[in-house]
Formats: structure tokens, sequence, C-alpha cells
């Protein structure tokens, strides 16, 4: 594969499909001279997009047909065996054959991570993958991760989990040393069971920038760059963070429009909720990824609108950049060694 970033969407994914994957690839086609993207699923489909947005460079954008597409509530098992030929399947075989660096999809999570392993496998060394996404907190946003693709884990799971969040929030964010806290219900050692006990331990160990236990509410304060825990209790968190945002929209929305007086007031105070809105704005959190398989992976959000799911590209594009998945088996091939051939 040449220098030259280049990821495949999987176009037919989410619940948009190409209506937002086409628009979206080219405006971060506009952004970055320097990117270019395959779109994979309907050819007719997908010329007629690209049509009507007046685009026209095959050099910068091409077209791979998939016939086939995995729907959003099909289960994984079926996506994997039945069908091959789709939009999803084809992408990430054009990421394990070395045409592309990277995946991109806003469809069925289950079916992109059954897929994503049975083509890519995990990195040796690495049990299982894990999902990683930003949150918004108060200094910036923090890295969490698993958020629901491993329910049950052990406490070595969890170490593993620490160590490719670290390596990724160090290689993307240019942050030399990030912080990795182990959430906890609470920071004292005595707290928690046993799995986050010995998991404590076992990260400890592990030579990463540890500061221990950390609560739910560090995932917003900022205190801390990566927290890990397990899928179960990492995805309910992450549902809770977006059901209080849209709570707390809809709250502002219904108390400026009670009364005369609260609509004038919400006229004044309209530029400050705008920059509050954009910076909080789930659009620019978009972009899950996959870690701890042998290839790029990341996964939009189902629902993504045009400006979320171009978001979803450029985070795989600075993990193509950074080269991600050599950098977490560098590390872990380390760990092996030094532990005489076993990651313990």
């Amino acid at each position: 594969m040449s220098n030259v970033p280049v990821i495949a969407l999987d176009a037919m994914g989410g619940d948009h499909g190409p209506e937002v994957v086409v628009p979206a690839a080219l405006d971060v086609l506009r952004r970055h001279s320097e990117l270019r993207l395959v779109l994979v699923g309907d050819e007719a489909t997908l010329r007629r997009e690209l049509a009507s947005a007046g685009f026209s460079d095959e050099t910068r954008c091409s077209i791979m047909h998939a016939s086939e597409q995995v729907e959003m509530h099909e289960s994984p098992s079926k996506a994997l065996r039945g069908k091959k030929d789709s939009s999803m399947r084809v992408a990430i075989n054009l990421v394990r054959d070395g045409i592309a660096g990277a995946c991109v999809s806003a469809g069925n999570t289950g079916a992109l991570m059954a897929i994503a392993k049975f083509v890519l496998k995990t990195i040796p060394g690495i049990d299982r993958p894990a999902i990683i996404a930003s949150v918004p907190s108060m200094n910036g946003f923090t890295h969490v991760l698993d958020l629901g693709a491993n329910v049950d884990c052990t406490a070595e799971h969890l170490r593993q989990f620490a160590i490719m969040g670290y390596e990724l929030v160090k290689a993307v964010e240019d942050i030399p040393d990030p912080t990795v806290g182990l959430l906890n219900i609470g920071e004292e050692e005595i707290k928690g069971n046993e799995q986050v006990k010995q998991a404590a331990r076992l990260i400890a160990e592990s030579h990463i920038n540890f500061v221990g236990f950390v609560e739910g509410n560090d995932i917003f304060t900022g205190n801390v760059d990566i927290v890990v825990t397990d899928g179960f209790v990492g995805n309910v968190a992450l549902k809770t963070c977006e059901g209080v945002a849209k709570m707390i929209s809809q709250g502002l929305k219904e108390t400026f429009k009670k009364s005369l007086f609260s609509k004038v007031a919400g006229l004044i105070a309209l530029p400050a909720l705008r920059v509050f809105g954009k910076r909080f704005d789930p659009r620019q959190y978009n972009g899950a990824s996959l870690l701890g398989l042998r290839g790029i992976v990341v996964k939009s959000h189902g629902n993504a609108d045009r400006i979320a799911f171009a978001r979803a590209i450029e985070v795989a594009m600075k993990e193509i950049k950074k080269a991600v998945p050599d950098r977490i088996g560098e590390r872990v091939a380390e760990i092996i060694a030094a532990n005489g051939g076993e990651f313990a």
C-alpha cells in the first residue's frame, strides 16, 4: 500500500446509507487533499449520488461494487456467514488485502465486530477487540473503553484494554504519557469487586501511567485521559450520557419557550448557547475505534448525519497516519518478551 491514506467506506451501512456517506466523503476529500476513498456498495446507487453532487474524480473517490448489505438489526452470525458480498464485508476485505488502510462503517455494530475479527484477526497477545471513543469533558475529552464489545471481561482483558487505549491516545493525541484510570465505585483500594481489584494490580505492572481507580464523574471532569471498564458498564455509561445530553437540550428549548420573558432571555443567551452546543455537539465526537485488530476499523453512529460521518472518517485518517495497530502490537510484543513469552 502506498503512503497515500486510503479508506474504505461501507456506503450502504447505517440508517441513512449513501445519502449521508457520499456527501460526508466529499466533504472530507475537500478538506484533505492527500486522502483517497473507496465507496463500497451498490455501484448504480453510488454513481447516482456522486453525479448529483457533481463529483467525477475517480482517482480520489472510486467505487467497489458489493451486491449485499447488512441490515441494522441483522444477527452477526447471519451477516458473517450468509452475506460474504455485503458492503461491510467487502470494505473490511480491502483492509485485509492492503488496498485500504482503514474501514469506516455506520452499520450494525455486532456484525461489524464479528466480521472484522474474523477477517482481520486480532493482534498476537490480544484476546478480544475493544471499542474506544472520546466523550466531551471539562478539559477537552476523555477516551473510554470498552463501550460494548465485551460484556463479560476478566481482569486480564481489562489490562489489555488499558494497554491498547494508552497506545492509541499516546499516538493519536500526541500525549507523551497519557493517564489511565480504571472505573470503579470508589477511588479507595478496598472498593470494588475482585475483578477490578485484580485488574488494577495487573495494569499497575504494565508500565503505563496508571492513576488507579476513578469514578463515573471522572469521565467528564477531564482529570484522566483514558477510562477503562468492561463493555457492559461502558455501554450503559455511554447511553446514559447520551440520554442526559438530550434531556438537557430538550429542557433548555422548552424553558426558553414558556413565556415572552423567557423567549427574550433565550435570544440574549443564544450566542453563548451556540458556543456551548458546538463544544458538546456529539457529532464532533463520532467515530469509535475497534482496537486490537490487525487493521483499522472505525464504527460510526448508525444515525450519523453528514457532519458526524465525516468526523468518523477523520478518526480513521489519524489512526492510519499514526499506525495504531502496529504501535499496539509492538507494545504487546515487548511485554510478552519481558515475561518469558507470556502476556502475564
